[in-house]
């Protein structure tokens, strides 16, 4: 809010909203390509809303935009922590919502371009995260539980206490599930009952890209033996050499965890690729909680209609760009 001066004195008024275009949609749709193509024609610069991409040295595994591309269109929340650095949702939402602001006043388009359904709904909807402080007595009895009996068993616990949190926290991400069940623990109340909503600073446009599911499926597949090629066991060989512990949350992401596995000798390379692309399917199926093709706030496109003209006509009708 702002005070203006009107003809009977001052009156408060509320700041614009900044335009910020939202590309969402599933994992191996086809996000990057097309982001690039309309940020660069548009004036835009793109905010990654992938979890993944925050950390250095994870580049073969996660399909990071390589250097080419971020000289194309700025790139912003790539590259921003190392591997045993913990990111939370506060913590991304306070540095995308600042790359946001001065990209606008710059004078460029945001976009906000990614997969991760927690970080683009906490800055469209303008999450207010539970305000609890972290309880170290109760997160180490909570840690040392989760090792005892696995994250897979950890999450099922979650559901029972919370499905709501549950269906929207990965098994995988033993950090979200421990710190779910610690608010719990703490407040006695559900983690997802204490999720609230602010007054978003943002005019999103969302669009979602689409692809039949099984379409994906080929995609991730041929994506997943491509990476292999480009030398992913390497690039994760060399993570581990440099002393990062393949329990860390960065390496419990899908693919990279499978292939600590395969080099600590707990399973061949085929058996870990095997479970990376199934893995990988679920996680596109969970995607799907976040982004429902029945959303009316979300204007979806079929890729396979080459939609690149009519996302700009679209954004251009919005924002006048």
């Amino acid at each position: 809010m702002r005070a203006v001066q009107g003809s009977h004195g001052l009156k408060m008024q509320s700041e614009p909203k900044i335009p910020l275009v939202v590309l969402l949609g599933p994992t191996a749709v086809g996000k990057t390509e097309l982001s690039l193509q309309i940020a660069e024609t548009l004036g835009g610069e793109i905010v990654s809303a992938d979890s993944r991409l925050l950390y250095r040295g994870m580049d073969i595994g996660t399909a990071k935009p390589g250097w080419n591309e971020r000289k194309r269109v700025p790139h912003h929340l790539i590259d921003v922590a190392n591997p045993d650095e913990i990111w939370s949702l506060p913590m991304y939402q306070l540095a995308a919502g600042k790359a946001i602001q001065e990209i606008y006043q710059r004078g460029n388009l945001p976009f906000l371009v990614g997969g991760t359904g927690q970080y683009i709904w906490s800055l469209v909807q303008g999450w207010q995260p539970p305000q609890v402080a972290p309880d170290p007595k109760t997160r180490a009895v909570l840690d040392a539980w989760g090792r005892k009996i696995g994250s897979e068993t950890l999450h099922r616990q979650l559901s029972s206490l919370d499905p709501e949190a549950a269906i929207h926290i990965e098994a995988n991400n033993l950090r979200r599930v421990l710190r779910a069940l610690e608010v719990i623990f703490t407040t006695g109340r559900k983690f997802s009952e204490q999720r609230r909503r602010g007054d978003s600073p943002y005019n999103s446009l969302l669009i979602g890209l689409t692809r039949s599911r099984q379409e994906i499926y080929a995609r991730v597949d041929q994506r997943i033996d491509q990476m292999l090629a480009d030398g992913w066991v390497e690039e994760v060989r060399d993570l581990l050499n440099q002393g990062y512990d393949p329990q860390l949350s960065a390496l419990s992401a899908i693919g990279y965890r499978e292939i600590c596995a395969y080099l600590k000798g707990k399973c061949t390379l085929d058996e870990a690729v095997k479970l990376v692309k199934r893995q990988t399917r679920v996680f596109i199926r969970r995607q799907s909680n976040w982004f429902k093709l029945d959303d009316p706030s979300i204007h979806w496109f079929e890729m396979n209609d080459a939609p690149k003209t009519k996302i700009m006509e679209l954004i251009r009708l919005n924002f006048n760009n």
